[in-house]
């Protein structure tokens, strides 16, 4: 047996299922190996767009998502994606062809670990035909106890000496530990006197308390404390059937719920980090103790500050002993949970500023509203980053079985493939992606990719054709704001001719009528949405032009 076939036999029994990435000479026979045991192999069209997919399904199930390169310039294309990744937290492990080690002066030699570090990746190098063992799991073993992407590492002329052992290859789930952490009991006791002693609590939940199953517990505990549910940008909508729920706790919070924040006098943390975005630097939450429960030996809040009070613990084992903690003091209390607060939130998503739109134009906030009225609930939702992102990071408030946002790295142009990736991940089922025009069109040629692949995700581009974000900048300084401005072709015409479906809106109705269409038989669809450049998002108002309404 050959080396490359032993690492792709390695890889089947670490439970792979799936590889995205682009073939070449230093991992085509791994890959022709994988094929042969059943792998399904996603050819992309660009290295990036690999690990971004690879990224999207670690995202999806919090289990390793898997991408493959080349050596040498294969390598030094996933630098975003390898970034984007580390800061998602997300479990990769990536499979590099390296150059022959015998081969200083090999043409596309690169020096892999230093590029990986600077990336943010950890490193693992197939020295040996020995070590292959070793080396895949160490990949998997890392990837997951670290949270972040690996690349492994191996040398075209490694992988093609013999492989002599035919033991059977150990997985690296025989290494993670098994068991939940549980909270210190003393901790746990403070942590119930600063909640017993609130009187308007708010609970703030993030992607570790959705990933620990921690739901039907935040909402027992809620109730009990009388305390409003709020989420971190990754659990956008979670627990959004609670009727007090107050949608993003941050930037992307409604008016209404930031006065509800600020009158309150504790939060309560669960698998959130409580970072600069959440908190908004704190000042979201100015007479607040905070109660911090997360996985971590410890998490710094916003600005280095630390919890009143700490505990490492499982989300949904430490939710649970809480609760249980409280019960037995006979605590209860009805907090904000009342008929007034109810009632603000009624009309929290209400945005009365009128805009004049440029001809030919949308207005994005109705179009958000008919979007997630009109696309089931049962679809999954993926939102980009940039300026667009101020209308869908609010505006849509469902419950979904997955809701995914970009903001990683705070680059645009990775939530296409992000999305791809976690579509394969959930079983190729429907899902919406709304992003910006130049977002879109960094990955645009993925969108043959999803056809090839029958993906059924309708992609709507918020298209102002410019630079959001950089136009909105200049223009509140009284600078040149049309410098971020670029012209796009009709991208609804461009996904016909890569053999999808296509349309150009230019109101709310022409978006209706497209996804209606959709919605009638799901399938790669792009709808070109041409938005006035008039129309401001709520958190732009407010970060560049002082106003909140």
């Amino acid at each position: 047996m050959k080396v490359y076939q032993r690492l792709a036999a390695a890889f089947k029994a670490e439970g792979v299922s799936h590889v995205f990435g682009v073939m070449g000479d230093g991992n085509m026979y791994w890959m022709h190996e994988l094929d042969k045991l059943g792998v399904k192999l996603l050819d992309v069209r660009h290295e990036g767009a690999g690990l971004g997919m690879a990224d999207g399904w670690a995202r999806a199930t919090h289990k390793p998502g898997v991408a493959t390169a080349t050596c040498g310039p294969g390598v030094s294309q996933l630098a975003t994606a390898f970034l984007t990744a580390s800061r998602a937290q997300s479990p990769v492990v990536a499979f590099c062809g390296e150059h022959p080690l015998s081969d200083d002066e090999y043409n596309q030699r690169l020096d892999q670990a230093r590029f990986a570090a600077a990336c943010e990746a950890g490193f693992v190098r197939v020295s040996t035909p020995d070590g292959a063992d070793d080396a895949v799991r160490k990949a998997f073993y890392l990837a997951q106890i670290e949270s972040r992407p690996i690349m492994l590492s191996a040398p075209m002329d490694v992988q093609q000496k013999e492989f002599d052992d035919d033991e059977p290859y150990k997985p690296s789930s025989t290494l993670l530990p098994q068991r939940a952490v549980l909270p210190d009991p003393v901790m746990l006791e403070k942590a119930a006197d600063i909640i017993a002693g609130s009187k308007k609590p708010v609970i703030v939940v993030g992607r570790g308390a959705m990933w620990s199953g921690a739901g039907e517990a935040v909402l027992k505990l809620a109730q009990r404390i009388g305390a409003v549910i709020a989420t971190s940008l990754m659990a956008k909508t979670w627990l959004s059937e609670d009727e007090y729920h107050v949608g993003i706790s941050g930037t992307y919070a409604t008016r209404t719920a930031i006065q509800i924040f600020e009158e309150s006098d504790c939060v309560i943390g669960i698998g959130a980090s409580l970072n600069r975005y959440t908190t908004e630097h704190g000042y979201l939450y100015p007479n607040a103790r905070y109660v911090h429960l997360d996985s971590k030996p410890h998490v710094m809040m916003s600005g280095g500050r630390s919890a009143d009070c700490y505990l490492q613990t499982d989300a949904r084992a430490g939710v649970e002993a809480l609760e249980n903690m409280l019960a037995k003091r006979s605590f209860k209390q009805t907090g904000l949970r009342t008929g007034e607060i109810k009632e603000r939130l009624a009309n929290a998503l209400d945005d009365r500023t009128q805009f004049a739109l440029e001809p030919g134009t949308a207005d994005p906030r109705p179009v958000c509203l008919a979007l997630d009225e009109m696309v089931p609930a049962e679809y999954a939702l993926y939102t980009g980053s940039g300026a667009t992102a101020g209308f869908t990071n609010i505006l849509f408030t469902r419950r979904r079985p997955m809701v995914l946002a970009s903001h990683f790295f705070g680059c645009i142009g990775q939530m296409l493939p992000g999305a791809m990736g976690a579509m394969m991940a959930t079983g190729n089922k429907p899902g919406l992606l709304v992003d910006g025009d130049a977002s879109i069109m960094m990955h645009l040629a993925e969108f043959e990719t999803m056809v090839r692949y029958k993906m059924p995700l309708l992609i709507v581009v918020m298209n102002n054709q410019m630079l959001g974000a950089e136009y909105y900048k200049l223009d509140v300084h009284k600078m040149k704001a049309d410098l971020a401005t670029i012209s796009t072709p009709d991208l609804g015409a461009v996904a016909v001719a890569m053999g999808g479906r296509g349309k150009l809106a230019r109101n709310v109705e022409d978006v209706r009528a497209a996804v209606k269409e959709w919605v009638a038989n799901p399938g790669p669809m792009m709808i070109d949405l041409r938005v006035s450049r008039s129309v401001v998002t709520l958190p732009y108002r407010r970060i560049h032009y002082g106003k909140d309404e």
